[in-house]
């Protein structure tokens, strides 16, 4: 939630090829997701100093016109389409339509009052682009692992071939990604410090930086949530159900769950404090979610205060 107070809040419904906007409860209009649209909605908004233009993450769709209102001048936020769904659901708004939808949008930001994003750089981009790809290969290496196991021998040679392509690819993308680090001083030593907490590693410390930059400006309990690892109370009169953790960014909660898998091996401190919920009968799944809430707080104390990892974090 952002500490600045806004008059005019905006929200945005984005497609492929359009954008619905709810620019009051009376007042929407529909554009072209393009620069043609995006020159015709400038026109249509009011005092920028004083407007909240916010758009649900659409699987990349949003990206071309958040960062052309934010080169603007705007103030602009992209929240999670699940918290805003959720929002809708308990307003009572359950028809769907790109207008009611841009309306939810609005309705959801004026309630939230969501911090705006900084506008990013192409560098920072090319960062985040190269590790969205590598993290998709992967999981097509995994496929291709995979169906080698259940293949004829006739397709054997071809599926490993198609590994080994793959895998290549994503050499490929390693050795860019250092490159792209260490053109960046500050940000190449915010990586190291990551990494050296056991059971981390590069790849997980830019996952973790790349698609988390706030990292060391947020409390504890927003660092939690935004990662997708805080848990919410379930509870309903008498009934005590069970906590569940749900938004965040994905490919942070994706990161941190692959380095717990090793940390609990190999990292002291996160392997204590495993082994201890185990013993006080947790499910293995609720210490996993909470090592990783234990890790993305150590981190963001680590970038806050500037500090080397010490197994005695806690």
């Amino acid at each position: 939630m952002s500490d600045q107070m806004y008059k005019f809040y905006i929200g945005i419904d984005v497609s492929k090829h359009k954008l619905d906007v709810a620019i009051s409860d009376d007042d929407c209009l529909q554009v072209e997701n393009s620069e043609i649209g995006f020159k015709e909605l400038i026109k249509k908004l009011p005092n920028k100093k004083r407007t909240l233009i916010t758009l649900e993450a659409s699987g990349g769709y949003e990206k071309l016109v958040a960062n052309y209102l934010r080169h603007k001048k705007f103030d602009v936020a992209v929240v999670n389409a699940k918290r805003v769904r959720d929002f809708a659901k308990a307003s009572g708004k359950l028809a769907k339509t790109d207008h009611i939808d841009a309306n939810a949008i609005r309705a959801f930001a004026k309630a939230f009052n969501p911090k705006p994003q900084s506008l990013t750089t192409p560098i920072e981009e090319e960062r985040v682009d190269a590790l969205n790809r590598r993290g998709q290969l992967i999981k097509m290496i995994t496929t291709e692992k995979n169906h080698l196991e259940q293949a004829s021998k006739n397709y054997h040679r071809s599926i490993k071939k198609h590994i080994q392509f793959l895998e290549e690819e994503v050499a490929k993308i390693d050795r860019s990604l250092e490159e792209k680090i260490s053109e960046d001083t500050e940000l190449k030593e915010r990586v190291e410090k990551l990494d050296a907490i056991k059971g981390v590693g590069k790849i997980t410390a830019m996952n973790v930086l790349l698609h988390m930059p706030e990292l060391g400006q947020l409390s504890a309990k927003e660092a939690s949530a935004l990662a997708g690892v805080a848990p919410y109370n379930h509870d309903s009169g008498q009934m005590k159900g069970k906590r569940q953790i749900r938004g965040g960014r994905a490919p942070v909660r994706t990161a941190l769950y692959m380095a717990i898998l090793s940390a609990r091996k190999f990292n002291p401190a996160i392997k204590k404090f495993y082994d201890r919920l185990i013993q006080k009968g947790k499910l293995k799944k609720v210490a996993m979610v909470a090592c990783m809430r234990k890790l993305i707080i150590i981190m963001n104390a680590m970038m806050r205060d500037g500090s080397e990892w010490k197994p005695s974090m806690n």
